[in-house]
């Protein structure tokens, strides 16, 4: 028997202004948007590989303009990138909120940056200056 992680969904408030950061910001690509009766969806994934992510603007809210409860579940979203420096310069200018610069860390080949998108997760941009391990697309190698 055997698993591989496929696709997970986050909400969001504003399903074309997540857009603007996934696609726009991250360079992710659209892979298919529809609608259900609970929700407007969009599923996004890089060409190269790794796991979907599909965005839910849910249709029935009391205050579609309160941010988005995070409670304690989860922690951040984790993207690999060829250019830690560059992605997370993009994504303060399109007005993601800064949380960390780009830094090298002593205990890991990596270089990282975290910002909050604009409904409030937490995101690491992580560029692995030595390569990603087997089985994980390395975006230097494939971009």
């Amino acid at each position: 028997m055997t698993q591989i992680l496929g696709q997970f969904c986050i909400n969001v408030r504003d399903i074309d202004r997540a857009l603007e950061f996934w696609v726009g910001v991250c360079g992710l690509e659209l892979q298919h948007r529809t609608e259900i009766p609970a929700a407007y969806e969009a599923v996004v994934q890089s060409p190269h590989g790794g796991s979907r992510m599909q965005l839910a603007q849910q249709r029935e809210v009391a205050d579609p303009d309160a941010p988005i409860d995070m409670g304690t579940a989860m922690w951040k979203l984790y993207v690999n990138s060829s250019d830690c420096k560059a992605v997370y310069e993009r994504a303060v200018a399109a007005g993601c909120e800064s949380v960390t610069p780009p830094q090298k860390l002593d205990r890991w080949p990596v270089t990282v940056a975290f910002v909050k998108d604009f409904d409030g997760y937490l995101i690491e941009f992580v560029e692995h200056d030595e390569g990603t391990r087997e089985g994980v697309p390395d975006p230097k190698k494939v971009g």
